[in-house]
């Protein structure tokens, strides 16, 4: 499967910005399943510097400087990429949780120490007496963990709206849960938060998704925007996605952009101005087969 992917942002301001520094996170990571055919970022007005690197994650982080005045920015990225289903796993057959806690929290080869990073609180992902609580009843003794991840995840699809008026970035998980609305990413947050009660490791991923309703089926929340999922730590088996807003694990229409913590950590777009104002932002974003 080939998709591309515009997402374009855009940003209008009352008073002339004289200097701007940013770093964006629009470009496709490499995985198995994923394989970046093209990108590009273009930049309006042309920026006074550019520097590329990789964050602490692996994901590709853009840093550009513009130092004349100003009163918009369009950031355009455009990429295609090349996705593959990732290989069927059967949910049953994978170690119980409480056998995957404890590798965690003893085991100090390189990958496990990494993915043990992912086991505490970070600035979206707090945990709680209420979000353990719920957690605990896809957890029962000796389940399987992605059995137990996968119960998770449809619990939060069945029990919690898509309500894109609900939640703003900052509002406070426990609140998310006592109002049962929320977006695809207080859905990540949740999950994640809910995995790390349990002491197992999460990652939030940003990205995108493609949805193609056969005839006379819903369309899938989340197309033509920026999409959040996460993804679970086993051994041996490494990290597995799931898409809590949806339902699913993702397959070959979910486009990976970044990894971390929480969103914190993924900001497609983010920076510091002198001047400006009030500013007005836009963000569009279009997924096709191209």
């Amino acid at each position: 499967m080939k998709l591309r992917v515009v997402h374009r942002t855009g940003y209008q301001y009352s008073d002339p910005v004289t200097t701007s520094l940013h770093e964006a996170r629009l470009a496709p990571r490499e995985s198995e399943t994923q394989r970046t055919l093209s990108h590009a970022l273009s930049i309006t007005p042309f920026p006074s510097v550019t520097r590329k690197r990789f964050d602490y994650f692996g994901n590709r982080v853009q840093h550009f400087g513009l130092s004349e005045p100003h009163r918009s920015l369009e950031v355009l990225a455009t990429s295609v990429v090349e996705l593959r289903a990732p290989r069927a796993l059967d949910l049953t057959r994978t170690p119980s949780w409480e056998q995957v806690r404890a590798r965690l929290s003893s085991d100090r080869t390189r990958d496990i120490l990494d993915a043990y990073a992912m086991t505490f609180e970070s600035v979206h992902v707090k945990l709680s007496p209420q979000i353990a609580g719920y957690a605990a009843s896809s957890f029962a003794q000796a389940r399987p963990i992605l059995d137990s991840t996968y119960d998770l995840v449809r619990r939060i699809f069945s029990d919690f709206t898509y309500d894109s008026r609900a939640t703003e970035v900052s509002t406070p998980l426990e609140e998310v849960l006592q109002k049962r609305r929320g977006v695809c990413q207080d859905f990540a947050h949740l999950a994640i938060a809910c995995m790390r009660a349990q002491g197992l490791a999460a990652r939030y991923v940003s990205g995108y998704l493609l949805t193609r309703p056969p005839p006379g089926k819903v369309k899938l929340v989340g197309a033509d925007a920026s999409h959040a999922w996460f993804s679970a730590f086993v051994p041996e088996h490494g990290w597995v996605d799931f898409d809590p807003t949806n339902g699913v694990l993702p397959a070959d229409e979910h486009v990976s952009i970044a990894y971390g913590r929480d969103f914190a950590d993924v900001t497609p777009l983010r920076g510091v101005i002198l001047g400006g104002g009030q500013h007005e932002l836009t963000v569009n974003v279009e997924v096709d087969v191209p």
